[in-house]
């Protein structure tokens, strides 16, 4: 973790020497913790001893901390998180319903703690109790003092190299001094409440907190990669002016990097390797804030919320509750593992963790106290931290009893019924690696699902299919697909549930995401270029439907990359042809405006408005770099392509027809005089059976009209072919159409102009007229 804080000194808290927390010889199943004076016994229990953590109550701090087979848990204070801080230790009461508990006087706001737990010793079973380890907090909510990761750290005995030695014994050694520390917060102070947008006026906006600033000179070098730099002025005034009402943080949830990447000079930067629930990743504060210590981190977490807050936007994270940084059994003992490895992680007959993340371990969420611990913490970062929603990592998992996905789980049940989580956003990855682990659509109210069924299809359609035709063959799909994406999926999510009838809110929909290529990359690169992960390629994706137009690579030099990086980058210099860029630039706008008018949430990847690239890079979870920081130095054609996102976005907040808040039926309603969803052939006229699915038929026009969208009906056209087509605009209501978009247009302010009604328009089309479409070009006309 960051560097050690300030934790108040403890008045009376003497040195428990490190050199006599041992073992003593061998017991049969059991560690034996021989202290050289005996741990100060607690005499007052817990007011509630069944509500876990550590809380301020009158003269000093009430604890509580599951471990229902452990036979003794202490309390350890530290008068500081140095390595070599005093330590006094005070027996915990108990258990009670597998909690023990205790009140503890003198301990106040800032004091560093942990626990130590003693109990069978039984791989076997998932009981690795070893009171030679100290364990964090699992409610804790601060962070003090940093992580060495070594020998010490794992619970059975390792080699120098932290491998494990089979059969597995228990670590003599002490972790104290290479492990950080949980620390007692204060109140927290009043805050902004959220904007509480509307779903089908959401935009979410993906971004890691380090990267949106790090390398940004318009922000104060101090504030670069912090939670200040993201909440200052000229942070929040760029999300106002570019359109997004929210912003999808990665994980900010203090992480502990995997042994095997710290061994290769890597960390996890995406930060999918979870240490604590409860308490903000202290490395993204201010030096300052650092300085002052947790609760100031705290506090510079919270402040960011309030300022994003004033300036409308919501705050959703990205959090991880499906696995933690401990891994498998053979993974440090850090937290959780210490305490109950058989409750908090699943386990197979042998004691063998169960795997469906990827990840070596899989949270327990269908035990009461696991599914507790999570609703706990979601609940906390709601209330005390303002967070206005989240974004679940493989939340198939979370949705497991034993081992199937069960729509009706205790978690999805209490989301529904949370008076505190129901009314926040919850949105769900859909997919886990267990079994049956794609679920998208399958998710109860009142979660939202990435959508991976519309990032495939509108990849497909102007990526894949285009590259196909390009080469002289013909696809192998038609339009069906397409048109059910970008009326909000209905096929996965229009269905009835027990608590109500979803609405296209639930799909967020979603082209690129962290994980994976960046817009730009999609259009330059056909395959990844993940060498500089240090994993000889292998990781990453293999099925990116991308297209690089005929040339591998970026059109442009790299002065601003360090030469250390170089020799991982595919890079071209400025020698490609002018019309290969046009080329990529437009199919970048289609994809962009085919997110757009999309039915359903969209989700913009951070930069993908200005075409960032990650040099072919698709897995970039492991760097730091300028590979995955956001480069604030445009090129003209950047600026062009960031003007139009911004634009797309004033319409879409404009027009509701660009938002449909439900699923339209294809029939007339409410009285009206035209069905609300129609598709057009080249034609006009309503697209038949036989061209739905006619690979051939590449081109359509969408019209959305319904009296609930007041005056302001919407027609698109599409050209997915490689050449020019005609097309017959459809008659509507019988009023004119005014063009408002073309993605042909490098930039809309120079063909859009005021007309009559001080409408923006570029042109206008009366129905039933031909229009001529560009190849590969979408347009968009409204009412």
């Amino acid at each position: 973790m960051g560097p050690a804080s300030r934790c108040g000194s403890l008045p009376g808290v003497g040195r428990f020497p490190v050199a006599a927390i041992g073992i003593a010889p061998c017991k049969i199943g059991r560690v034996t913790f021989n202290p050289a004076s005996q741990p100060e016994p607690v005499t007052r229990g817990a007011r509630d001893p069944h509500s876990p953590g550590v809380r301020i109550v009158d003269d000093g701090v009430d604890t509580v901390v599951y471990a229902p087979n452990a036979t003794d848990v202490w309390l350890a204070l530290f008068d500081s998180a140095a390595p070599d801080a005093h330590e006094r230790d005070y027996r915990l009461l108990g258990p009670v319903a597998g909690m023990w508990h205790g009140h503890i006087g003198g301990v106040y706001a800032g004091s560093c703690y942990g626990f130590r737990a003693a109990g069978p010793w039984d791989p076997t079973h998932g009981m690795l109790f070893n009171p030679n380890k100290l364990l964090l907090d699992p409610y804790g909510r601060a962070l003090a003092g940093e992580i060495d990761m070594g020998p010490a750290l794992y619970a059975h005995a390792t080699s120098e190299d932290s491998y494990p030695l089979y059969p597995m014994k228990p670590s003599p050694l002490d972790s104290a001094p290479q492990q950080a520390r949980s620390v007692v917060v204060g109140e927290p102070f009043a805050m902004v409440p959220g904007p509480r947008t509307p779903w089908n006026e959401t935009v979410i906006y993906e971004v890691h907190v380090k990267g949106f600033t790090e390398a940004r000179e318009a922000i104060p070098p101090e504030l670069r990669g912090t939670y200040a730099g993201l909440a200052h002025p000229e942070s929040l005034r760029y999300l106002h002016e570019l359109g997004v009402t929210a912003v999808e943080l990665l994980p900010i949830h203090a992480k502990l990097a995997e042994p095997f990447l710290t061994e290769r000079g890597l960390t996890n930067y995406w930060g999918y390797s979870t240490l604590s629930f409860f308490a903000p990743e202290p490395n993204y504060a201010t030096e300052a804030a650092r300085a002052a210590g947790p609760q100031a981190v705290i506090d510079e977490f919270r402040g960011m919320v309030s300022l994003l807050h004033e300036a409308g936007i919501e705050v959703i994270l990205d959090v991880v509750y499906n696995h933690t940084c401990e891994g498998a059994s053979s993974g440090p003992s850090v937290s959780w593992r210490g305490l109950a490895d058989n409750v908090y992680y699943r386990l197979g007959p042998g004691g063998e963790h169960l795997d469906y993340t990827g990840c070596g371990n899989t949270v327990d969420i269908s035990h009461p106290r696991v599914n507790q611990m999570v609703l706990d913490s979601l609940r906390y970062w709601v209330r005390e931290m303002g967070i206005d929603g989240f974004r679940f990592d493989l939340a198939v998992t979370l949705g497991r009893t034993h081992p199937d996905f069960d729509t009706e789980s205790p978690f999805f049940l209490t989301c529904l019924s949370d008076p505190i989580l129901r009314s926040t956003k919850l949105i769900a990855e859909p997919w886990d690696i267990g079994p049956n682990g794609w679920r998208t659509g399958d998710f109860p109210l009142p979660f939202s699902t990435w959508n991976d069924r519309f990032r495939d299809t509108i990849r497909q359609f102007w990526l894949v299919d285009a590259a196909v035709q390009t080469a002289g063959g013909t696809p192998n799909a038609g339009l069906s697909e397409l048109a059910t994406r970008l009326s909000g999926s209905q096929d996965l999510y229009s269905g009835y549930q027990r608590a109500g009838q979803r609405t296209p809110r639930a799909s967020v929909n979603l082209v690129t995401a962290h994980d994976g290529f960046t817009l730009r990359d999609l259009v330059c690169y056909d395959t990844k270029h993940n060498e500089a992960n240090l994993e000889g390629n292998r990781d990453g994706s293999t099925n990116n439907r991308s297209w690089n137009h005929g040339f591998e690579g970026i059109a442009q030099t790299a002065e601003h990359i360090p030469e250390y990086l170089r020799e991982y980058l595919v890079l071209s210099g400025d020698t490609t042809p002018e019309g290969l860029r046009a080329a990529r630039l437009r199919s970048m706008r289609n994809i962009l405006g085919t997110l757009l008018v999309s039915a359903g949430t969209p989700m913009i990847l951070g930069g993908d408005e200005f075409g960032r690239t990650q040099y072919g890079n698709n897995n970039g979870y492991c760097l730091d770099n300028e590979i995955t920081w956001m480069d604030w130095v445009f090129e003209p054609w950047q600026e062009k392509l960031q003007a139009t996102v911004k634009y797309l976005l004033r319409l879409r907040q404009q027009h509701p027809a660009l938002r449909p808040d439900a699923f339209l039926t294809g029939n007339m309603t409410g009285g009206d005089i035209v069905p609300d969803l129609v598709f057009y052939s080249v034609e006009g006229r309503p697209l038949t059976a036989a061209m739905w699915n006619d690979p051939t038929v590449r081109t359509m026009q969408m019209l959305r009209s319904d009296v609930r969208f007041g005056n302001s009906d919407v027609l698109v056209m599409f050209n997915g072919s490689t050449a020019p087509q005609r097309m017959r605009c459809a008659t509507g209501r019988g009023a004119p159409f005014l063009l408002a978009w073309d993605s042909v247009w490098e930039d809309p302010q120079n063909y859009l102009r005021e007309d009559d009604a001080g409408r923006l328009v570029a042109e206008t089309v009366e129905p039933g007229r031909q229009v001529l479409l560009e190849p590969l070009s979408m347009r968009i006309y409204l009412t």
